[in-house]
């Protein structure tokens, strides 16, 4: 299984500038699925590398985080995470993610001693979550309405 990387850096604030400028000329050029070529020049040599489109869109989002300030990091969707990863994910206390794990609310498996969370499970568990609380609110914001908040 693949392991995420936990390292990451905040960029420093020529790089979160450099980030935003990269971004504006890559989303100005991506255009629906078309695969996109870049021209990567260095000081020996001038390679053109072709980019699928969903790698480009990919790298977009990365570059506009950047630009924000914040690290990140990538996580491929089949990998396992740790509990206190999966927790820092849903912003929850490690304890209350082993409550959701205990409930069977969030697929996971033992590896010895350690729980280890598929990726996937936890995203769908926080989509659920999430459409339960726009839900929710929806219905808070009819019931505003009904008494003429």
């Amino acid at each position: 299984m693949s392991q995420p990387t936990t390292a990451s850096m905040l960029p420093s604030e020529t790089e979160a500038a450099l980030a935003k400028e990269t971004s504006r000329v890559l989303a100005s050029c991506l255009r629906g699925d078309d695969l996109m070529r870049l021209r990567i020049i260095d000081g020996r040599s001038r390679d053109i590398v072709k980019l699928p489109a969903a790698a480009a869109r990919l790298l977009m989002r990365i570059l506009e985080e950047m630009a924000r300030g914040n690290g990140v990091n990538l996580i491929p969707v089949h990998a396992e995470i740790t509990t206190q990863q999966a927790a820092d994910m849903l912003n929850i206390s490690r304890p209350s993610l082993i409550q959701l794990l205990d409930e069977v609310k969030i697929d996971y498996r033992r590896v010895g001693t350690h729980r280890r969370v598929q990726l996937d499970a936890l995203m769908k568990y926080k989509r659920q979550v999430d459409a339960a609380r726009r839900a929710t609110l929806a219905d808070l914001a009819a019931y505003d309405q009904e008494l003429g908040i």
